[in-house]
């Protein structure tokens, strides 16, 4: 058994071979990787090949696979409850864990992804506003939800455009575009639209298409721009809530939102997603209120339980300024390793425990058209020569890193000492 026998079967049976795009190396070239274990900061391959782990799930693995304390609650779990489609303790459990640690989040509801978070929390800003546009920023990703799977169009500010085939214009005629890091486009939308729009919604920290790290003042702006004209202001944290820190964005920006969406972290590696704010927005969610929203497995057993444990883990221990100094000064050195062999200077861009590397500018990247030509070309060849030594990243140059509490001192020297080895003999060829 191995991964290009694998993965020609299942091109037979599934779309590209893959349940979701990036997994299968397009971006990158070449035949993706089948991995059948994962143990800590290690991922083991069909063949048994021993991989360093820094795409971590894309994310939610802040103490990596399989953390032993996170593990005994799975087991217990395994001999408790699979699902009950009823009311249970440990969903009530983790929502008071939550609201008692977060100001802003007073009320949350429980369900399976991001995407499904995203469309909730837009249909209560609908409800609660009775206006009907949304705001949304290119270079941000909110899931494939019809309304936000949108790029900015090339006429006017505002104009969008699909970004899949099978949406309809009149899918996204309510959602407006704009560019990130922008102040003044975003002043003339307002001017224009802002009594208009529900909602504004934004990754506080855009991580979904380079890590794109907003100025303070940018987004302060969004928020007295979406108070002044009563729109609601959504963060989306999926990525980042509890990982940059445990009140995620918000609190390190010390901006509080109307309603927030997790996801990743949440379920401490299950399939759990979160909509969530204040009391007045939550309550107009059903059976409270009139907006409609239910799932069969919502607040299933093992996300609930396993993400407490995670999250209880988080809150004891506060990793996050020992994980941010490890990923600055790992990255910063493994950069020197491309720079040493590629004849091109990188640049690690990080925030906490999340990475990025690009072509060197002078200038921060704060939106996409400020990404060098030719990164994702350069990046493939990266990526081969560390997947070689057994370094594996998320399989595209668009994608962040992550570091986990496991990732020891150890273990990030044996990949500096891999990165020098594998990139010698790539590029010395």
């Amino acid at each position: 058994m191995n991964s290009k026998d694998l993965f020609e079967r299942s091109k037979k049976v599934s779309p590209g071979g893959v349940h979701s795009p990036v997994r299968s190396f397009a971006s990158v070239g070449g035949t993706p990787v089948f991995f059948q274990k994962a143990e800590g900061a290690k991922l083991f391959d069909v063949e048994g090949k021993e991989y360093i782990d820094y795409c971590q799930s894309f994310g939610p693995l802040l103490f990596g696979h399989r953390h032993p304390d996170i593990a005994d609650v799975v087991r217990e779990t395994v001999e408790t409850a699979w699902s009950f489609g009823a009311c249970e303790p440990y969903s009530l459990e983790l929502a008071e864990f939550i609201t008692s640690r977060i100001p802003w989040v007073e009320k949350i509801r429980f369900v399976n992804s991001g995407t499904e978070a995203v469309m909730s929390a837009l249909r209560v800003a609908r409800a609660s506003t009775g206006r009907n546009k949304i705001l949304k920023f290119d270079g941000c990703y909110h899931g494939h939800l019809d309304a936000l799977l949108v790029k900015a169009g090339s006429g006017l500010a505002g104009q969008s455009s699909t970004d899949s085939a099978g949406i309809g214009e009149e899918m996204i005629k309510n959602t407006l575009v704009l560019p990130l890091d922008d102040e003044s486009a975003l002043e003339a939308l307002f001017q224009k639209e802002g009594d208009l729009i529900a909602a504004v919604i934004i990754e506080p920290l855009p991580a979904n298409y380079g890590l794109l790290i907003q100025r303070k003042e940018f987004i302060q702006k969004i928020a007295a721009l979406a108070k002044k004209h009563e729109a609601l202001l959504l963060f989306d944290e999926v990525i980042s809530g509890f990982r940059v820190g445990f009140q995620g964005m918000a609190g390190e920006l010390g901006i509080e939102p109307d309603l927030v969406c997790y996801g990743k972290i949440l379920g401490g590696g299950f399939p759990v997603g979160a909509y969530a704010g204040k009391a007045v927005y939550m309550d107009l969610v059903a059976p409270s209120g009139p907006v409609y929203q239910a799932g069969t497995l919502s607040a299933n057993p093992f996300g609930m339980r396993a993400g407490l444990a995670c999250l209880k883990k988080a809150w004891n221990e506060n990793p996050y300024k020992t994980l941010e100094k490890n990923c600055s000064d790992f990255t910063h050195e493994l950069s020197r390793i491309f720079d040493r062999y590629t004849g091109i200077k990188w640049q690690a861009v990080s925030y906490g425990s999340l990475f990025w590397f690009k072509e060197y500018s002078d200038t921060s990247i704060r939106n996409l058209t400020q990404i060098p030509g030719g990164h994702k070309n350069n990046f493939a060849k990266l990526f081969h020569a560390l997947l070689k030594e057994g370094v594996y990243l998320a399989p595209s140059g668009y994608e962040v890193g992550f570091l986990s509490t496991v990732h020891t001192k150890e273990i990030l020297q044996e990949t500096l000492n891999k990165a020098e080895s594998g990139l010698k003999k790539e590029y010395s060829k």
